[in-house]
């Protein structure tokens, strides 16, 4: 068991920045590295429950497409499913008793990004898609995640995999379609090795040549991930140095190589320390991630631990909260009942990060300078008198205490004191620099 007492500095920081911010007065660890790791170690209480599902999905759709044969006024089909589920997400990060594990649920979401922009059916998997490919990896290995995410229907539909055939295929030959390169180049660029690590555009074709044949199963029956030969390019292909033969299972073998690569370690410990500990990361820091990831074979719960146990990571309001994670704090500081008619996913809209709909591949920005333009930040102050004006909210003396503690600056204080209603003194806490940050 997890001794509690009066919240400390340290404690409060570590809601802030590994978790998604304390809610209301809940219980503050003693001891908290321990608390951390039991954050991490315990199991996903999501997984446990009822969830979104591929076969759910493909239900909907045709729903959907049956109404609109009937009726003027059918339903969203997809769009209702994806408002349903994002949704869903956002009420769990503000009553989880797991904050810090589902922070981690939220980093490898958008690193492995899938988008509502993509279209209706990339659209509607994005909740099975975090359920089945990123949640239950978050604390395992990388070379896990990797490979549930290159089956997943969601992501082979975002990234045109799902369409993507070889040329020298029977489905090539017969139908003159090629490969579509994107799912191959993301997964090089993006995901694993990073810009920079030696492969070259022949190694981009012939990786997109190794992912031929995975795609997409959207009948009721066989919903999900398929694997087509007569899609597939015959023959083997030559990928950074190592031949592959045809065929899913040397598919899966690229892949394990590709995870196992020191690159690509070297490019998820960078992306991992510049989002829990600094915009530009300490080489030492990264260094060290890198190393826990070598040693253990990609294991990211201890790279996790040994970020929780860095010097840096423990500076505060080193990190500027991205327009999501400052509506889940507030939410969390304010600990009153949930708001309906999808008002957070809407309020995510507002402030300029719609949540799970990143613009582009590479996912959400990471660093401050991507969130500090003037009209961004007057849109957050607007928003926060909104939510300070909401009935029975706590007085701004008290969440600052219990979400800042000793980093609520004199100056805030003082603002604060100025104003002449509790709901402009909330609001002005909730805008202020220390609660933007983590």
């Amino acid at each position: 068991m997890v001794a509690y007492s009066m919240a400390s500095s340290d404690a409060l920081h570590a809601f802030r920045r590994f978790g998604l911010g304390r809610r209301g007065t809940e219980p503050v660890p003693s001891d908290v590295p321990q608390w951390l790791r039991l954050q991490l170690s315990e199991p996903d209480p999501l997984l446990a429950e009822p969830g979104p599902t591929i076969g759910n999905a493909v239900r909907v759709d045709r729903d959907h497409w049956a109404a609109r044969k009937l009726t003027a006024m059918p339903t969203e089909g997809l769009a209702d499913l994806f408002l349903e589920d994002t949704t869903m997400l956002l009420r769990h990060a503000v009553t989880t008793d797991f904050p810090v594990r589902e922070r981690l649920v939220w980093f490898w979401s958008n690193h492995f990004t899938v988008s509502e922009r993509a279209g209706n059916r990339p659209l509607g998997l994005i909740g099975p898609y975090v359920r089945d490919a990123i949640r239950p990896h978050v604390t395992g290995k990388f070379v896990d995640m990797l490979k549930a995410v290159m089956r997943h229907p969601a992501m082979l539909y975002y990234l045109d995999n799902a369409s993507s055939v070889g040329p020298n295929s029977p489905v090539g030959i017969k139908e003159h379609r090629g490969i579509n390169e994107n799912l191959g180049r993301e997964c090089l660029e993006l995901h694993t090795l990073g810009v920079g690590s030696g492969y070259t555009q022949r190694d981009v074709t012939a990786f997109s040549e190794i992912l031929t044949g995975r795609t997409v199963s959207w009948d009721p029956d066989t919903a999900g991930f398929v694997f087509r030969a007569d899609m597939h390019e015959p023959g083997p292909k030559m990928f950074m140095g190592h031949e592959y033969a045809e065929g899913l299972e040397s598919s899966e073998t690229a892949l394990e190589w590709i995870a196992r690569h020191p690159a690509t370690r070297r490019h998820i410990a960078t992306q991992m320390v510049r989002h829990y500990v600094n915009d530009v990361p300490p080489p030492t820091c990264v260094a060290r991630v890198e190393k826990v990831l070598n040693d253990t074979d990609g294991d990211l719960q201890q790279a996790m631990f040994a970020i929780i146990d860095m010097d840096e990571a423990w500076v505060p309001l080193t990190k500027f909260r991205a327009p999501v994670e400052h509506i889940i704090a507030v939410q969390r500081a304010l600990d009153l009942p949930e708001q309906p008619n999808n008002a957070l996913f809407r309020a995510s809209a507002v402030l300029g990060q719609k949540f799970m709909g990143p613009i582009l591949p590479n996912g959400w920005p990471e660093t401050a300078d991507d969130w500090l333009s003037g009209g961004a930040l007057l849109e957050r102050a607007d928003w926060a008198m909104t939510q300070a004006s909401r009935p029975g909210a706590p007085a701004a003396e008290r969440v600052a205490e219990t979400t800042l503690g000793d980093h609520c600056s004199p100056s805030t204080r003082a603002a604060m004191k100025a104003c002449p209603t509790p709901t402009e003194a909330l609001a002005t806490l909730f805008a202020s620099p220390e609660f933007m940050r983590r």
